[in-house]
């Protein structure tokens, strides 16, 4: 590919969900053409990322600058390994999300289709300019972008319920950012008169030398709770109250777009603004390190304590998120890699687990827990599906979610930092103690009085294969991604040869 071709490839990248948006909206009293132009547009955007990995493959870290409000603000878009990794990682989901949203949507016969599929096309198309923003600015932008697409999904329902989960998501993810993330972005350009962030790597960051300690540190802390999406504790709560949404919203929010930008965008300030060697001197990094451990063990507990499906995968969420930020938090190279490809690999088994909770409801009506009991005979792709995904959060091999794992342990003994290991271990015993039980009551729990002898395969229905065949696909590549993390690995150590090469020549083998 042309590297003079690359901004505009970019910049199609980011345009083509919002082109389909519109599209979308053109075809509202044709349902088929409308879902049509859905996978689509999932295709050809995913396609326009692929056609990226080359560059990013070959090293390549290319910025462009489409234009400019004033010195050191402007919209620019980069190309990276980072940013290639979560833009790939959305737009295939995407796909499978479209045929997924078909069966769901139709199944219930929900109402304001033609809505729902505009916004998740804008919501996607946000999350593309996010992964390319060159800048704090053009990130923001995007960052918002989601924020204000999303916000339809959730009250899409327009009851009572929906009204306030909507509220408190808007309330929290706006709050955040104007409070927060625009005085972090104040302060950032006083000291460095500029919000682009470093091209040169992820050891030295922007912040000039001799920086003021305490405000460099005040700005941190803008940054780190101004990207509320990551789902850090106290500013969680949004997260499960989105759970009033339709399923495939949140798989949206938990695996493939909001949750991502969050965690996505404050692992870029943290490395392409702050650098690894800042947060290292000043002690930020395990100060953070610290903090999200808190959050993971917290988050599991919580789990534990429900009984609604979603409600217990949305706190396991809150508590996966923070797996990527104690790894980037770590800044070690096997810390880094495991924080920033368990952004794919926990997308991959999530969604598989809210896809499998959509089909469960849509084919049985079931929500709780308790009420699943036999449901693995009635339902076996699905729940095979879904126990695959669980062994991935839980970190056992060969799932994906087990590589992650192994890189952040092997970051905690790099530094010989026991507790980031205990931690480690026993959030992955929590894992086990509330994904472990709904698997066993969905295979040898007693099932509910009036399922009592009811055989029929609840998955033959045309519709309900719209469903059982994607999440059957993410289970899938989420045990290729475990046999196979190199791919990841490789895309994430583009981002800086110099720090990651020692685990470059780990998988090459020398």
């Amino acid at each position: 590919m042309d590297i003079a071709n690359t901004p505009s490839l970019i910049f199609v990248t980011t345009a083509i969900p919002m082109i389909t948006s519109i599209l979308l909206m053109t075809s509202a009293k044709k349902p088929n053409l409308r879902e049509s132009w859905s996978v689509i547009g999932a295709v050809l955007t995913f396609m326009s990322v692929m056609n990226l990995l080359p560059q990013v493959l070959a090293g390549a870290s290319l910025e462009h600058t489409f234009f400019t409000l004033f010195p050191g603000v402007s919209v620019k878009f980069r190309l990276d390994g980072m940013g290639l990794l979560f833009a790939g990682t959305s737009s295939f989901l995407w796909i499978l999300a479209a045929f997924y949203c078909v069966g769901y949507m139709r199944g219930l016969n929900e109402h304001a289709q033609t809505r729902f599929y505009v916004c998740y096309a804008i919501s996607v198309g946000g999350a593309m300019g996010a992964a390319f923003a060159g800048n704090l600015f053009t990130l923001y932008l995007f960052y918002e972008i989601v924020s204000i697409a999303t916000y339809p999904l959730v009250m899409h329902h327009q009851d009572e319920e929906g009204y306030e989960g909507g509220k408190k998501y808007i309330v929290y993810l706006f709050f955040t950012s104007k409070a927060f993330l625009l005085t972090g972005m104040v302060l950032l350009y006083i000291q460095c008169h500029t919000l682009d962030f470093d091209a040169s790597g992820i050891v030295n960051g922007i912040l000039p030398e001799g920086a003021n300690r305490t405000l460099v540190t005040v700005t941190y802390l803008m940054f780190l709770f101004g990207f509320a999406k990551s789902g850090i504790m106290p500013l969680h709560n949004w997260l499960p109250s989105a759970m009033v949404a339709p399923t495939p919203v949140s798989a949206l929010l938990h695996a493939v777009v909001v949750v991502k930008v969050g965690v996505f965008s404050t692992s870029r300030v943290m490395l392409s603004v702050f650098g690894t060697r800042l947060l290292h001197d000043t002690g930020l990094g395990m100060f953070t390190a610290y903090f999200v451990s808190f959050t993971i063990l917290a988050a599991s507990i919580i789990a534990l304590t429900k009984t609604n499906l979603k409600a217990r995968l949305a706190y396991s969420t809150v508590s996966q998120l923070s797996y990527v930020l104690l790894g980037v938090a770590m800044l070690t190279p096997n810390s880094v890699t495991g924080g920033l490809i368990h952004i794919s690999n926990h997308a991959f088994s999530k969604i598989t687990l809210f896809f499998c909770a959509g089909c469960i409801f849509v084919a049985s009506g079931k929500k709780d827990i308790k009420e699943m009991g036999g449901l693995g005979y009635r339902m076996p792709f699905t729940m095979v599906a879904f126990s695959i995904a669980a062994l991935s959060m839980i970190g056992v091999p060969p799932v994906c979610g087990f590589v992650s794992k192994w890189y952040l342990a092997l970051g905690s003994m790099d530094l010989h930092n026991w507790i980031i290991l205990t931690v480690l271990l026993v959030s992955s015993l929590l894992n086990a103690g509330y994904f472990v039980p709904i698997v066993i009551q969905a295979f040898f729990g007693k099932p509910l009085p009036e399922d009592e002898g009811a055989t029929s395969n609840l998955e033959k229905n045309p519709l309900i294969m719209f469903m059982v065949v994607p999440l059957t696909i993410t289970a899938i590549f989420s045990v290729i991604f475990g046999f196979y993390p190199d791919f990841f690995i490789k895309v994430v150590a583009s981002a800086d040869t110099g720090f990651f090469g020692h685990i470059i020549k780990g998988i090459a083998g020398l």
